[in-house]
């Protein structure tokens, strides 16, 4: 199921659930027991957040490393 979807590539993503423009605020990120809060884009209605691909397999894996060689 498709979550969000682009009105176009220049414009905001917007919630296919509440068809409301993201919003980025505060979002409390987990990651081996350790709770890290980042500004994500969201739905201010149900709160879906948003990860896209580029955050989810590059960033993640960098911040993945740091943490394990700490």
């Amino acid at each position: 199921m498709t979550l969000y979807a682009s009105l176009d590539e220049a414009s905001q993503w917007i919630c296919m659930g509440c068809n409301a423009d993201l919003v980025v605020g505060k979002v409390e990120v987990h990651y081996m027991g350790s709770g890290y809060p980042v500004d994500l884009s969201r739905c201010p209605n149900c709160g879906q957040v948003f990860i896209s691909e580029n955050l989810a397999t590059v960033k993640m894996a960098e911040i993945e490393k740091l943490l394990e060689d700490k």
